[in-house]
């Protein structure tokens, strides 16, 4: 009885092998490769707001709920292959295996997009709080620009450029009684 005992007690807590995951369940399921027995499938418990889908190969903590090995949890899921590495004390990274990453570094935060778009979605309004923002390369704004204070060795615009109200396509100035040469669009 007790070597029973003791046999499920060595069982609760295993090393695994993620070797498929199934992501369309209420809890996210996968097909684990214990290092000492067969394939089994077990629920992967992952932390609220966030989730990922593991790639093949990656490495699980398995718990026997109970000691059975028919009720199996993968508590943590990593990856060695892909884990950013060189960290800080107290350094928090989400990333991914494309290179893509959102690090908190003590000196500021590092957004990667690994050559990749950001897009940012579905919201009203975009705010961002700050005394500068620079642009290493060219801005592109689809809608209207409204800026209280302008800076520029050149502006340009196809079709009209307006200045305090006022159209540089069809201002003119008087000079004497007569209209000055047309504005240069």
């Amino acid at each position: 009885m007790m070597s029973r005992f003791t046999a499920r007690l060595r069982g609760m807590v295993g090393r695994a092998v993620v070797s498929m995951v199934n992501d369309a369940l209420r809890m996210q399921g996968v097909q684990v490769q214990p290092l000492a027995n067969n394939v089994r499938e077990a629920e992967r418990f992952q932390n609220y707001g966030l989730t990922s889908v593991p790639h093949a190969g990656a490495e699980a903590l398995v718990l026997s709920v109970g000691g059975s090995s028919d009720h199996a949890v993968a508590v943590c899921v990593d990856d060695r292959r892909y884990r950013l590495t060189g960290l800080e004390n107290g350094e928090v990274a989400l990333y991914d295996d494309l290179g893509q990453c959102v690090h908190l570094t003590r000196t500021g935060m590092v957004i990667k997009g690994a050559g990749l778009p950001i897009t940012i979605t579905d919201a009203p309004h975009v705010s961002i709080d700050v005394p500068l923002v620079t642009f290493a390369g060219d801005a592109n704004v689809v809608g209207a620009l409204t800026a209280k204070t302008v800076t520029a060795e050149t502006v340009s615009g196809t079709t009209n450029v307006m200045i305090a109200g006022k159209s540089g396509k069809d201002h003119y100035h008087k000079v004497g009684t007569t209209n000055s040469t047309p504005p240069l669009v």
